[in-house]
């Protein structure tokens, strides 16, 4: 759907909408939806902590070819060294209308950078703990260069573009660890993969709204960008767009807005997001008794500043759902003396005021450039999305 149009849905209707390339909006129009029936929303984030490059990147230090780059988001910052990186992202062309500049997607899908870590020989204290220059210390080496490097990053994406490097005017592009996906433990007991903060709810969120859904219901999936710097932009969860879509989708469906707010009210929305699980190297970390362990399933996010959101009503729905289609949950709670991390809960509940519960699957390592998380708990958090959209009232 383009939200510039006016749309004619249909009951049993399935849609989507993209927004700024970014973010994803997909929802389905149950076939019986009727004046008692709820919202069903699950949100998660799209982003993840990495590097983006600058304008201007290039930096040539001894025939070295570096790229200068900013950090975005909290990054374990140690975790990137050594690694093969790569960059995706988007470029802005030229075009010939004023305000609609052409942009494309490009992914180079290949090993182009290294970060290279110091020889221990140089750094002797690296293993007493080292700080680490966010401009100096991690800038990635591209390449070799002799000759004059001016324009060089831009040429390199024209060619690849098959475009004039004239014609780029603009891009937004990321660094991002390569390394591949796999099991581990004497049985396949844990996933570890880049990026699974929080692309491991995305992928549960896309197999429950495509999966079985309740026909009394309307059910959406919300795939926000920039959580990782505070979801205040025109693509995150701070964002009017989620209730300018809510308020199309009820105009096209011949409702109101106040249509809309009275449904809303009984209408229920999970925050999909990571937690922090148990390391046992670092116990002392945790709170003595609501830890979230790998492999005994989600974990319900409980924060009393409302860091995250709940209210115990909302905690009790996800229990009776899950006991109910037998999947396993745990309640996790910060350290007392300790502050949780934002998500997405509380800023989706200042703009949708419907009960709302922050969950998500326990995560060792979250933020580093590779994570690591149970493989039951991924079939876990499957279940339970299939299940938040296809369950009976």
């Amino acid at each position: 759907l383009s939200f510039e149009e006016p749309w004619s849905l249909q009951k049993g209707g399935s849609y989507y909408i993209k927004l700024y390339d970014t973010a994803l909006f997909a929802f389905t129009v149950g076939k019986s939806v009727s004046e008692d029936m709820i919202l069903r929303i699950a949100a998660a984030h799209t982003d993840f902590p990495s590097f983006r490059i600058k304008p201007n990147p290039e930096m040539r230090e001894k025939g070295y070819i570096r790229l200068n780059t900013e950090s975005y988001g909290g990054m374990v910052l140690s975790s990137w060294f050594d690694r093969p990186l790569s960059i995706s992202g988007k470029v802005s062309l030229r075009s010939e209308q004023l305000f609609k500049p052409k942009e494309v997607l490009i992914d180079f899908k290949k090993p182009l950078m290294v970060i290279p870590n110091l020889a221990i020989h140089l750094n002797r204290e690296v293993n007493n703990g080292v700080e680490i220059n966010k401009q100096k210390d991690v800038l990635p080496i591209l390449g070799m260069a002799d000759e004059d490097i001016h324009n060089y990053f831009k040429n390199h994406l024209a060619q690849h573009l098959d475009v004039s490097a004239e014609d780029i005017l603009d891009y937004d592009l990321f660094i991002y660890n390569l390394d591949k996906a796999c099991t581990v433990g004497a049985f396949d007991e844990f996933i570890c993969a880049p990026r699974l903060d929080d692309l491991s709810s995305v992928y549960a969120l896309i197999q429950g709204i495509i999966s079985q859904v309740n026909d009394k219901d309307i059910h959406m999936i919300c795939l926000f960008d920039n959580e990782e710097i505070g979801n205040r932009t025109k693509q995150g969860s701070a964002s009017l767009f989620t209730t300018m879509l809510l308020e199309k989708i009820f105009q096209a469906l011949g409702k109101n807005r106040m249509e809309l707010f009275e449904v809303l009210h009984r209408s229920f929305i999970l925050s999909v997001d990571v937690a922090q699980a148990y390391h046992p190297n670092y116990g002392a970390k945790f709170d003595p008794t609501n830890t979230a362990e790998l492999n005994k399933g989600i974990a319900i996010k409980i924060d009393t500043a409302q860091r995250y959101a709940y209210d115990s009503g909302a905690i009790a729905i996800l229990q009776q759902l899950c006991e109910d289609y037998n999947i396993p949950y745990q309640k996790f709670v910060n350290r007392s003396d300790a502050t949780a991390g934002s998500t997405m809960g509380p800023v989706i509940s200042t703009q949708l005021p419907a009960r709302a519960l922050d969950i998500g699957v326990p995560l060792l390592a979250m933020h580093s450039a590779m994570e690591t998380m149970g493989a039951k708990d991924l079939d876990s958090i499957i279940r339970l999305m299939e299940a938040f959209f296809s369950a009976e009232r």
